[in-house]
């Protein structure tokens, strides 16, 4: 008996919907016969017949759209030369492989058995209707520049040869870095390029495109200079000749202010690097050996700039920075080429990235917490996470503006979400989150603000214009650090509580009326208006700054509670609560109390369903409680099981709207299918648990920890529940990410009080 299949069913099997774009299912289940009659024939037959009627269909049925080739013939493999095709496959299945990583692209590495350039081009041109993009990889030059020019101008998809124009555009942003770092104009800088290939000939172009002026460029090869009155000079290297009375790189290199080598190990000297200019920069990108070595560059001259292709040098130029965004940004607008106003915009982008705070993540897989852009960092580092949502959106706008993309992008704070998501990293929340602070940014005072964490943390928040820093602190200290890391935050306001007087006088009064039937004395409350929980406790309270952020560096009951003292509860609420987001491959989970309460009573644990719910829906989410025991609807007996299942009874007539499930095992919590085998009465039988509420402080905060490190799931608080006004204590060792994230929440915190 034949399979009936619908239409819509077939062509839903192919595709998904999202938001502004239709990507394909990366697996779909083979288990029946149905799914397979779906998955070819009959049902595939739907596409095709889709496709055939229209060929940009191929892009919302099928995988091109993000399938790249990378092609390559192996006459020019790395630093090994002609080795052939075969012998180039594994560089080919690398760049696969980082294409994937970096980007989230598919690739098809094809090695071609064929060297003439006609018959290459030829071939490469045919297989147009398979792929979105192709990448060119380890052609020799001449040949790559026939090549690539032809095929950009015979096929619709984006075509790069990476070998010229990943090294230009890496470069090409250093270069700019380079020049700011030593108070250069690029129009005015001598350039030295020595080699003649494919990268040499691309970057040079490059740098005339940024700026390098012509007349100021000199070129070398293994003869020496490149001069008019060498016979026999081919096309290529005409466009570089010069007429000057220089003949060898040693001429070249005197008084120049730039070196880009692109040739050979080991060919330049300590005395060739002392003849150039004042502050002299040095591109020595010869692989596996640079045409000087590091130590020998820095050696020769204290003033040197140096960058080489080497990851144990600073300043690695690495092609991984460029081609896997770049083509990226080209697919996710379907662009039909991969133009010069994409490559400037790819290494403006890459340059003004460098310029940023580095993030803990960064610092921490290259063992360095002190990063920050200078000589020793002119750009990114290869496993930077904000490459991919930093270059691609750059390159696609310019696409865009070029005339050159097919399907533009019109919500870009939904393209930088689908962006992270390709690499794992799910920020959809916190990005509402972030969204929405930035639409009123309020005064977020940070209390310790002679940390450099903090102070990078308050440069981002700057720059986002996600709040307005206020800066706890020594004065000295703080100004010192901003100097050291090359921060933008001069005009920050910096209150040192030690010499302010007129404000301790003034805040230690209200204190003190606030405590005295507490035990405290003027002078105490004085003395404890010094330190800066108390202080910055009171700026909020008295309306001098609308949040507080503390407890990077102290104990999380010491922080706490200078703001009770302070601040205190909200009318109604008996104790705070500790809330916090796990940010799953799930979606968001809010975990609580994980940082507060010790062992709350069954009627504190309905407190704390009620604050807890309230801040979930803080998050434009309906919350879906589960209160947690080892028991499941009375399966065990015991004091939590007993003090659990009251709690939830209690809570369910204190909020009645309020959906909450209890007393329940986690995995059944989050399992719908077992609680509609099981336990089919359950409030969350078809939508499980967001919301889990823990019987006591232990649980909750091994819970939240193992999960943190065994789940990969990011933890985002502790948010602080149930302050009368917005006061958010940071986990011991927070990382800067974590800092941003609990800022962007104490502003949104702190407009809704407003309200």
């Amino acid at each position: 008996m034949a399979i009936k299949i619908r239409k819509e069913d077939a062509l839903n099997y192919h595709t998904q919907g999202k938001p502004g774009k239709i990507e394909v299912i990366p697996t779909k289940p083979l288990s029946s016969q149905l799914d397979l009659a779906l998955a070819y024939s009959p049902g595939v037959a739907e596409p095709c017949n889709e496709i055939a009627e229209d060929k940009e269909n191929v892009y919302k049925y099928t995988a091109k759209g993000n399938l790249v080739a990378v092609i390559s013939n192996g006459t020019a493999v790395l630093g090994l030369g002609d080795i052939g095709p075969e012998a180039s496959k594994p560089v080919m299945e690398g760049k696969g492989v980082l294409f994937k990583k970096f980007a989230g692209i598919d690739v098809f590495d094809i090695e071609i058995d064929e060297k003439d350039p006609q018959k290459l081009i030829q071939i490469i041109k045919s297989l147009e209707p398979t792929f979105g993009g192709v990448n060119l990889e380890d052609i020799k030059a001449p040949e790559c520049f026939v090549i690539e020019q032809t095929l950009k101008e015979q096929m619709k998809i984006p075509v790069m040869h990476d070998d010229q124009h990943g090294t230009a555009i890496i470069s090409g942003a250093a270069l700019l870095n380079a020049l700011e770092i030593v108070d250069k104009k690029i129009e005015e800088i001598k350039l030295v390029v020595n080699g003649a290939g494919a990268s040499a000939v691309s970057c040079t172009r490059f740098y005339m495109s940024l700026g390098v002026k012509r007349e100021n460029v000199v070129m070398c090869d293994k003869e020496g200079v490149i001069r008019n009155d060498r016979p026999e000079l081919d096309d290529i290297k005409k466009e570089f000749s010069t007429d000057r009375d220089i003949r060898t790189l040693t001429d070249a290199l005197t008084g120049a202010d730039v070196f880009l080598g692109l040739s050979a190990g080991n060919i330049v000297s300590q005395d060739q690097i002392r003849q150039m200019g004042p502050n002299p920069i040095v591109f020595a990108l010869a692989n596996p050996n640079p045409e000087i070595p590091y130590e020998l560059a820095i050696e020769a001259r204290e003033d040197i700039i140096m960058a080489t292709g080497r990851s144990d040098h600073p300043n690695q130029v690495n092609n991984v920075l460029g081609f896997p965004y770049i083509f990226r940004g080209a697919l996710d607008v379907r662009a039909t080429a991969i133009n010069e106003e994409m490559k400037l915009a790819a290494a403006k982008a890459i340059a003004k990235l460098a310029k940023e705070p580095v993030p803990d993540i960064v610092n921490k897989a290259y063992g360095d917490s002190k990063i920050s852009f200078g000589t020793m960092y002119l750009i990114p580092k290869p496993l930077d996470p904000r490459l991919i949502t930093t270059i691609a959106p750059a390159v696609a706008k310019a696409a865009m503006d070029s005339g050159v993309a097919k399907n533009p992008i019109t919500d870009w704070t939904a393209y930088e979400l689908e962006l992270q998501e390709r690499i794992g990293i799910d920020q959809r929340l916190m990005s509402r989150v972030i969204s929405r602070a930035r639409k009123n940014p309020k005064r977020i005072v940070f209390a310790e603000a002679d940390n450099i964490k903090i102070l990078k943390s308050a440069q981002i928040i700057k720059d986002e214009n996600i709040a307005i820093p206020i800066l706890l602190g020594n004065s000295q200290v703080i100004k010192q650090l901003i100097q050291e890391h090359s921060l933008d935050l001069q005009d920050a306001l910096i209150i040192d509580p030690f010499t302010d007087d007129a404000k301790i006088e003034h805040y230690s009064r209200i204190l003190y009326e606030k405590r005295k039937r507490k035990g405290i004395t003027p002078q105490e409350a004085k003395k404890m208006m010094r330190e800066r929980n108390y202080f910055g406790s009171m700026m909020v309270e008295l309306g001098e700054a609308d949040a507080l952020i503390s407890g990077l560096t102290k104990d999380y009951p010491k922080t706490i509670l200078p703001a009770l003292h302070v601040i205190g509860v909200k009318e109604g609420v008996d104790r705070v609560a500790g809330m916090y987001i796990m940010n799953t491959n799930k979606g968001p989970y809010f975990f609580a109390d994980t940082t507060v309460n010790v062992n709350p009573t069954a009627q504190e644990l309905v407190e704390i369903i009620g604050l807890t719910a309230n801040a979930v829906r803080f998050f434009d989410i309906e919350p879906r409680v589960a209160v947690l025991s080892y028991s499941n609807f009375g399966s065990a007996k015991g004091i939590i099981p007993s003090k659990t299942a009251l709690a939830t009874k209690l809570a369910k007539e204190q909020f009645p709207d309020l959906i909450i499930e209890g007393e329940m095992q986690a995995n059944v919590a989050i399992n719908e299918e077992i609680q509609q085998e099981n336990y089919p009465f359950s409030a969350m039988v078809q939508k499980k648990a967001n919301t889990l509420v823990f019987p006591d402080l232990s649980s909750g905060n091994i819970a939240y920890k193992l999960l943190s490190e065994l789940g990969n799931s990011e933890a985002i608080g502790p948010i602080l529940l149930g302050m009368n006004k917005p006061v958010h204590i940071l986990q011991l060792g927070s990382s800067i990410r974590d800092i941003v994230n609990m800022v962007a929440i104490a502003v949104v915190d702190a407009q809704t009080q407003n309200q």
